[in-house]
């Protein structure tokens, strides 16, 4: 009992901590799932909030399924009876006792223990957590505490008047399942990508967030048809590219797929505008150079050569140069790394404008406080999907401080 009061206050008092920096339920509540994860026997959990309809939506998971798209009417399924009845639903022994929608849900995930605990607060039941191992079975010490601290995140709630964005459902663009991709350098094999399950939604800014050499930039080049894969599949709007010849992954590039890179890849000898030209002629439908720049904040540079450019004006230059071609999806590969902060700022203020006005967007990135501008953060970790958190308040760029 002593070591059960000891973690709860141990834990009760990180939370604590967290709560000074939250703006949202949802970021309060992961901020929760990061302590209980570090501080209780969980392997896997996912945060499920109730829209206006009475629909249940995942918020944030921290599990290597991506399962953003997945829903539960209340009262139906382990999540919505576990919302309706206010009360805990809990399978020590998984193995012996599946719950088959569970199972499921979490394909790929070998539950060994499993509970569902309801986010209660005075208003009443407004969401559901799910915990998960997947190792060790889920002793009576550590469900209580996972049962307090959720009860204790819900009053936090109330006493900081944090609330909930409603919840908007958006068309799925890409839908990506299983894909592994491998290189090998003599005789050695390095498997980059060990079987990512991802969905992009339309209109959406994501940020694949990693340390170097997790595979994210690797996955951005195989959603660009830069890359091919070893195994899974890629459909873009409703099309697979897994299996498309290089001559029809020519004309995705060419038709749907803005790039914008670290290096400027900028031709010298051509002048600004010259250099938005050269991609217009190659597309079917693109949009003014000029109007392009003038997006960027860069029309009066339009007859300047790159190497009269500063880096962070050559950089717009490739995010026009991107936007010229009327894309259906931007990609960005670390596009400030190179850049000072200062710099970066003015590039990133400008690709929030891009996205804002309904452009979908993926960018890598090693820098967590970027992530914060992005709709979804999806965290790469070891070639699979870590975590993925949904950011119901996205920051400004100008907000961002590193």
């Amino acid at each position: 009992m002593k070591s059960l009061i000891n973690k709860y206050f141990k834990i009760l008092g990180e939370i604590n901590d967290a709560i000074n920096v939250s703006k949202s339920i949802e970021d309060l509540l992961h901020q929760v799932i990061k302590t209980i994860t570090d501080g209780v026997n969980v392997k896997y959990a996912t945060v499920w909030f109730k829209d206006k309809n009475d629909v249940l939506h995942p918020y944030y998971s921290l599990c290597p399924i991506d399962i953003s798209e997945k829903k539960f009417n209340v009262g139906e399924g382990i999540v919505g009876t576990v919302f309706e009845g206010q009360k805990s639903n809990m399978v020590i022994d998984f193995k012996n006792n599946p719950i088959d929608e569970i199972s499921t849900l979490y394909n790929g995930i070998d539950i060994v223990s499993y509970i569902a605990a309801p986010i209660e607060n005075k208003s009443g039941v407004i969401g559901v957590i799910e915990f998960i191992n997947d190792s060790n079975m889920f002793n009576e010490e550590e469900s209580s505490i996972l049962e307090m601290i959720t009860t204790i995140a819900a009053m936090k709630i109330d006493d900081n008047e944090l609330y909930q964005q409603s919840w908007d459902d958006k068309e799925k663009l890409i839908s990506i399942k299983g894909v592994t991709k491998s290189f090998k350098n003599g005789e050695f094999t390095t498997q980059v990508l060990k079987g990512i399950n991802l969905d992009i939604y339309k209109g959406e800014f994501v940020v694949l967030l990693g340390e170097s050499g997790c595979g994210k930039s690797t996955l951005l080049n195989i959603i660009g048809g830069m890359d091919n894969l070893d195994d899974g599949t890629v459909l873009f709007d409703g099309q697979e590219l897994s299996k498309a010849t290089d001559n029809q992954l020519t004309e995705y590039r060419r038709d749907y797929i803005g790039f914008i890179f670290q290096s400027y890849n900028l031709m010298p000898n051509l002048n600004v505008k010259e250099n938005l030209d050269l991609i217009s002629e190659l597309v079917k439908n693109p949009l003014d150079s000029l109007e392009a720049l003038d997006l960027v904040g860069l029309k009066e540079k339009a007859s300047n050569y790159p190497w009269q450019l500063s880096g962070g004006q050559q950089q717009r230059v490739s995010i026009a140069r991107a936007l010229v071609k009327n894309p259906t999806l931007i990609l960005a590969d670390e596009p400030t790394a190179a850049l000072d902060y200062e710099t970066s700022i003015e590039v990133l203020s400008v690709l929030e404008q891009v996205y804002k006005k309904g452009s979908t967007l993926i960018m890598v990135t090693h820098n967590e406080e970027i992530s914060k501008m992005a709709n979804r953060v999806i965290k790469i970790r070891g070639g699979k999907v870590h975590e993925i958190k949904i950011n119901r308040y996205p920051a400004k760029a100008t907000d961002l401080v590193w």
